[in-house]
């Protein structure tokens, strides 16, 4: 306890080290020593060499030009703020947080790199304050006529975010402004959702993601984009056609920003595969940027008896001292939190100390969110897009013609590895809709790796909207493509079809493709198809339930991490997906690492056998 307590007060000392943004941080390597009327300020290195440094007659001067190149020391001079907890105007200076979030954009800026965020919000540190303020700065400090948007959930949160600008212009110090007009917002055209700033010609724009319309036609060179995580996302309001038409107009050049912001809402969403796809090096432009709970300054409570709480903590509040860092003060303050969450899930969804947890929604979730991601660390590959075709005009359908891969852009069937000879695999199909807005229909591909003593592993999958008669060609095409594979089709949706088609599709894959798997029927006859019901699915999620805990199989598409995050276990002993979340790609997990752990030891015995008879013929010859 005494080493605990030696090195909790090296950490409190670290924390408590805020530097003055008037002087200067003298701890940052990117600023230099000015001296100045008698005074030393610690500015930044590229100040040094403006020409008009040297012409600065008075602390006026010399602060109009800092103005340029310092943000926090623009910010604590020009802006002013209500503070959250005295309710007292306060001028706004940069928090831990917002200064390591400062720190980021002002090294991309000084490399003359396009400003992109995607930012990971946690509650009480002023992100989206400070992405505003930063805004402010590039509009009044650099550059006239540079237009931006402010795009919310709904108009209300928009117009809140503007309203924060409005108060910073009617605070401005009048020293300061340089235009002949006075600071503030001024109707612009008769544009109920436009302002402009008289003398910086800057017009800002607030909409929402229910009304895409607004923000068409409009240039823009910074866009605020905030709560991603709750747009709207149906067929008529889609988040990724959104953002396209957002920052298509947005050039690529300096001092222009796209932020996007949100708190998190689950996993699956627009947001959450953004930020799965910028924490990606090389797939995204943007630069992703979360703040753990411990980082913000009044997540702390006071310790009377350091021993005792050290005696009370569970491995996981250990961690935060060992694995994290955090003070005893600040792990104090998550123990007392923790007890007013009906379990921890919600606690670290609330207050996350890393972003996977921010996206852990529900208590009922099926699998551990910790073994979902060690699954996806599998999902780094993006595989090759086409589809498995029989002809040169791509015509699942055609009897007879060979199956291959035809790479394409559009196409919906995505390889990760191609067949091996001799390789094991299972295809397995679940049943979706025929339109756009129904459920997808998905056939996945398992290699077993039976002959490598190796992980199951998923190698391809096929996943959209398509006719049924064409689905069922579709999916013994793939079968035949990867060496004959079993096919499995859950048979729920064509056995109940209303369309009283199912039973033909049955038929015509069991005359056509001969490796198609069956189930025992009650009377003894062999029946097409996996049935899912609530005997069947219990054993079916039970067992996936353990190849995600234990790392059994290799998981390659991101969409499957998803829906397991997304799946629930109900009130009734049932499981379902979250509402508006899918699980057909689950599904097909599910079956395939079933049927493959329930054949496995059979599988091996008639392998053995063959080999055993091709022995014999051998000797025999």
């Amino acid at each position: 306890m005494k080493e605990i307590l030696l090195e909790n007060a090296r950490r409190n000392a670290a924390l408590a080290d805020d530097p003055d943004p008037v002087t200067g941080d003298a701890s940052d390597p990117t600023r230099v020593p000015y001296s100045f009327g008698g005074k030393t300020y610690w500015i930044p290195a590229e100040m040094l060499d403006d020409p008009k440094l040297r012409l600065a007659a008075s602390e006026r001067d010399l602060a109009r030009l800092r103005f340029r190149y310092d943000f926090p020391f623009w910010a604590v001079s020009c802006v002013v703020i209500t503070d959250k907890i005295s309710s007292r105007d306060i001028p706004f200076r940069l928090n831990r947080p917002q200064r390591r979030l400062a720190a980021l954009l002002e090294a991309e800026r000084r490399a003359g790199h396009p400003l992109r965020l995607i930012m990971l919000k946690a509650r009480q540190w002023g992100g989206s304050t400070l992405i505003q303020i930063y805004f402010a700065w590039i509009q009044i400090i650099h550059c006239r006529g540079w237009n931006s948007l402010i795009c919310a959930h709904v108009k209300d949160t928009s117009a809140t975010i503007r309203g924060m600008y409005s108060r910073l212009l009617a605070r401005y110090p009048e020293e300061y402004w340089e235009e002949e007009v006075k600071p503030e917002f001024r109707p612009f055209e008769r544009m109920t959702n436009t302002r402009v700033i008289p003398g910086r010609e800057c017009k800002v724009t607030v909409c929402s993601s229910e009304n895409q319309e607004a923000t068409r036609g409009q240039d823009y060179a910074l866009a605020h984009l905030s709560e991603v995580a709750f747009w709207k996302d149906s067929p008529l309001h889609n988040p990724a056609d959104l953002l396209r038409s957002v920052t298509s107009g947005i050039a690529s050049k300096p001092l222009s920003f796209i932020a996007m912001e949100s708190t998190a809402n689950g996993t699956g969403n627009f947001f959450h595969r953004e930020w799965m796809r910028a924490c990606t090096p090389g797939r995204s432009d943007k630069i992703p940027f979360f703040v753990p709970w411990h980082e913000i300054d009044i997540n702390r409570s006071e310790v009377d008896d350091p021993q005792q709480l050290w005696d009370s903590l569970d491995a996981y509040e250990r961690s935060l001292w060992t694995d994290h860092g955090c003070t005893l003060e600040a792990i104090k303050w998550y123990h007392d939190k923790r007890l007013g969450f009906p379990d921890h899930r919600s606690m670290k969804a609330e207050y996350p100390t890393v972003a996977a947890e921010a996206f852990e929604s529900t208590s009922r979730g099926v699998f551990a969110p910790a073994d979902v991601e060690r699954l996806r660390a599998g999902c780094g590959e993006e595989g090759e897009r086409g589809e498995v075709v029989l002809s040169e005009q791509g015509d699942v359908s055609r009897p007879g013609g060979v199956p291959r891969f035809s790479p394409s852009p559009q196409g919906l069937f995505v390889r990760w590895k191609e067949p091996r000879r001799g390789g094991a695999y299972i295809v397995c199909v679940d049943i979706g809709g025929r339109s756009r807005g129904s459920d997808y229909s998905v056939i996945s591909v398992l290699d077993r790796h039976t002959d490598t003593l190796g992980r199951p592993e998923i190698v391809g999958q096929w996943r959209g909207h398509i006719d049924h008669d064409l689905l069922a060609a579709k999916a013994s095409a793939i079968g035949r493509y990867f060496n004959n594979a079993m096919l499995v089709v859950e048979s729920n949706s064509w056995e109940s079809s209303s369309e009283g088609h199912g039973h033909y599709i049955f038929e015509t894959l069991r005359q056509s493709y001969p490796y198609l798997y069956c189930r025992s029927g009650e009377s003894g006859q062999r029946l097409p198809g996996f049935h899912v019901n609530v005997r069947t699915k219990a054993a079916l999620i039970a067992n996936l339930v353990a190849y995600v805990r234990d790392g059994a199989y290799t998981e390659r598409c991101p969409t499957a991490c998803d829906e397991l995050m997304q799946y629930e276990a109900l009130p009734d002993g049932g499981y379902s997906a979250m509402k508006g979340c899918h699980d057909d790609v689950l599904m097909t997990r599910a079956i395939s690492l079933y049927i493959h752990a329930s054949t496995q030891s059979s599988v091996a015995l008639r392998f053995t056998r063959e080999d055993l008879n091709a022995i014999l013929r051998h000797c025999i010859r």
